[in-house]
């Protein structure tokens, strides 16, 4: 008796979290003040098209053409709302098949502790970013799912959805991911009026140059590390069962068959014939260009995650009643992501003079930098402005006429800008809930559970990543424009 109140009087005295390292017990503060305060992510994207809205009435732009503006552009990123749709819905699809089941729950075994889980989550996220991001996104949250499953550790759910979001917040755009080193790389996809400023950049030039790949390096390292080190302590830990999310994959039996026209539901004959189509269309498309672009684009990699989807359900009813479960996670990104196209219309809509709310912050940052300083604030500037329209290839072509032009002047390596803009550009993701969208209707869990942990990655980040791109750039000559 007095040995359990002694025990229990300990257990008070120094609860578990105690007994983490610094990292870990700022994850937790940081963690326990977002669940607290963040609101949900629409709330966030509605508190951002308000903010927003005032700012560009403040700065010249009519009300009534702010209200139109606000209108016009809600429906302007309808496609790539869809396209997020069918990331989440084809990757449920999958993992839900029972091949992919079993692949992941084998992979899922091989982390040891908590935090070696979510480090492991951290680093595959992050390598499987620089090829592809909307694939690392997808494989991550399984892998956090599958891992969560396990009753030999106990995994910081929250914890490792952050872990599972480093590939948007860190790496995405260091790699082959990265839209901006894309289109610099394919004059053919360039406005006439960019290619006369900067001419083609290859990515010998940009994402292969030595710095751009020492910085990647950094990065992956020092995420992985922060991610280990504030994941909390099993004591501590909350898993996704103590957050009510319940992560089984579960494979039902299909119900019999009931009538006979059902009879093509139950067999594969419908299911082969689509999938030969649709491999002999991936066929054409890979071999026709790089594989990596290829599987770049979204509507390729969709149209492959159906494909391999339906053939490892094998019949059409496994494949529909999957794709029906699937539906309730994609509620936040048909509700949200509109707001955002608001937000970009708002911010690029001309006021009384013709200059809009983005050309006078890209002016404002512009006006006040040189050579040296050009990195530093030119992230800055991409991280703020990145904060409010969350796009990589989109809004490179906002900021690229005028901070292209400015690096023309300043003497500033051009490929080097293209990775500036890559580096800053993932910053603000780490705390905007715009990309964490498909992760969370896998994880099943709302924004305010993983911003805690992604935000202290945010605070060690920034300084580090304006550091590297300064010291990297005095390391780089300017090399004047290359036209086709």
């Amino acid at each position: 008796m007095s040995t359990q109140g002694t025990t229990l009087g300990k257990d008070a005295a120094h609860p578990p979290e105690m007994s983490d390292g610094v990292l870990a017990r700022l994850g937790l503060r940081f963690a326990a003040w977002a669940e607290k305060w963040f609101p949900d992510a629409f709330v966030f994207a509605a508190i951002a098209v308000i903010v927003v809205a005032v700012a560009a009435v403040a700065h010249g732009l009519p009300v009534r053409s702010a209200v139109k503006a606000f209108g016009d552009g809600y429906w302007t990123l309808i496609t790539f709302t869809l396209q997020q749709a069918v990331v989440a819905i084809g990757g449920y699809i999958i993992a839900s098949s029972p091949p992919a089941s079993r692949l992941i729950a084998r992979i899922a075994r091989i982390p040891r502790t908590g935090r070696g889980a979510v480090a492991y989550i951290a680093l595959i996220s992050m390598i499987l970013s620089l090829f592809n991001w909307a694939i690392s996104l997808i494989f991550a949250g399984l892998l956090a799912r599958a891992i969560a499953q396990r009753s030999d550790i106990r995994m910081d759910y929250r914890a490792a959805g952050a872990a599972a979001y480093l590939c948007m917040g860190a790496t995405w755009a260091m790699g082959l991911s990265s839209s901006a080193a894309q289109l610099q790389a394919n004059p053919a996809s360039m406005p006439p009026a960019l290619l006369e400023i900067t001419g083609v950049i290859p990515f010998t030039q940009t994402i292969f140059l030595w710095q751009s790949i020492a910085l990647t390096l950094v990065l992956i390292v020092m995420s992985t590390i922060i991610a280990y080190y504030s994941a909390p302590s099993e004591a501590a830990a909350k898993t996704a069962q103590d957050l009510g999310v319940d992560v089984r994959t579960v494979v039902e039996a299909l119900p019999k068959r009931e009538q006979p026209g059902e009879w093509l539901e139950y067999s594969p004959v419908i299911t082969l014939l689509i999938c030969a189509l649709g491999l002999g269309w991936l066929f054409l498309e890979f071999s026709s260009q790089n594989p990596l672009l290829a599987i770049s684009k979204l509507n390729t990699y969709n149209f492959l995650l159906i494909i391999v989807g339906m053939l490892l359900h094998w019949t059409p009813r496994s494949f529909l009643n999957a794709a029906a479960k699937a539906v309730p996670t994609i509620t936040g990104i048909i509700i949200q992501f509109p707001l955002y196209g608001s937000i970009a219309a708002l911010m690029t809509a001309a006021a009384v003079g013709g200059a809009s709310l983005s050309d006078s912050l890209a002016h404002l940052f512009v006006s006040f930098t040189n050579s040296d300083t050009f990195p530093v604030v030119m992230g800055v500037y991409s991280a703020v402005l990145g904060f409010f329209i969350p796009s990589g290839g989109g809004k490179w072509l906002l900021e690229a006429p005028y901070v292209m032009q400015a690096a023309n002047d300043l003497q500033v390596h051009l490929g080097w800008a293209v990775q500036v803009y890559n580096a800053a550009e993932a910053l603000p993701n780490l705390i905007n809930p715009f990309w964490m969208l498909p992760l969370l209707g896998i994880l099943g869990i709302k924004a305010r559970a993983i911003v805690g942990f992604t935000a202290l990655q945010l605070v060690i980040h920034t300084p580090v990543v304006l550091f590297l791109l300064w010291a990297f750039s005095e390391t780089l000559t300017y090399i004047p424009p290359v036209f086709p």
